[in-house]
């Protein structure tokens, strides 16, 4: 079995994301956006929404569910970290944070399964 990196794992389960946000018709924006509050893994738009995106990547047979490592004090810094992106870039478009639940194959990192929360916090 392969010992991959977290932070291999991580990239790669934004990879995914960014493929299912395309499928969907989002329009990638940014992906890593990091300022002095933290970062925010993806910033995408569709036509209505502009979606600040948090993935989280596991394991298939992880005990925890991934979206359960963004707590509270992970989404106000995601919420500031927002408001600066938004300070800079001038939108009409509603805001939304969702959280991408990513979970792959701990031997080749291939896709297992991809749960998309809409909304997931505010």
């Amino acid at each position: 079995m392969k010992k991959f990196s977290t932070q291999n794992i991580g990239e790669k389960g934004e990879e995914y994301t960014v493929k299912f946000l395309e499928k969907k018709k989002y329009n990638i924006l940014e992906r890593n956006y990091r300022k002095r509050y933290g970062e925010i893994d993806i910033i995408a738009e569709n036509k209505n929404y502009i979606v600040f995106v948090e993935v989280k990547t596991r394991h298939k047979d992880s005990m925890a569910s991934a979206a359960d490592a963004v707590n509270r004090q992970k989404q106000i810094r995601i919420i500031k970290t927002a408001s600066l992106y938004l300070a800079e870039n001038e939108t009409e478009k509603f805001c939304r944070f969702d959280v991408c639940e990513v979970y792959v194959n701990s031997d080749n990192l291939k896709l297992v399964d991809i749960n998309y929360i809409e909304a997931a916090f505010e």
